[in-house]
């Protein structure tokens, strides 16, 4: 059941500036809002898996999660795309090193011939 409120009267609430701009609720503008991720957005934000994801958070090298309940884990959303920001920085600067290719002529299975045959 849905209770009646009194309306609000009209001298209480701030008046609305003459350039147009909304205006600011003094309770509101003290708090910051954290957005968080639980982990099935995580995935679809970084393409990683849960194991590599841990190991990077132990070794410091990604933002770390937190319980807001026992069996709730969630990452600060801010902290994330700020560490993709970072790491697009980073490989556009060619700070990253990238992995060889896998050696396929030491492969058991369909070994790749050399051409110097």
């Amino acid at each position: 059941m849905v209770k009646w409120q009194k309306p609000i009267p009209p001298e209480s609430c701030q008046s609305i500036p003459e350039d147009g701009s909304l205006p600011v609720l003094p309770h509101i503008q003290a708090r910051q809002v954290v957005r968080t991720v639980r982990r099935s957005q995580l995935r679809e934000i970084i393409p990683l898996s849960d194991t590599t994801i841990y190991e990077m958070e132990q070794r410091g090298e990604f933002p770390r999660r937190f319980n807001l309940t026992p069996r709730c884990v969630v990452w600060d959303l801010a902290e994330v795309e700020a560490w993709v920001q970072a790491r697009r920085n980073a490989s556009s600067a060619g700070a990253i090193e990238i992995a060889p290719g896998p050696d396929v002529r030491s492969r058991k299975t369909r070994p790749v011939k050399s051409d110097q045959g």
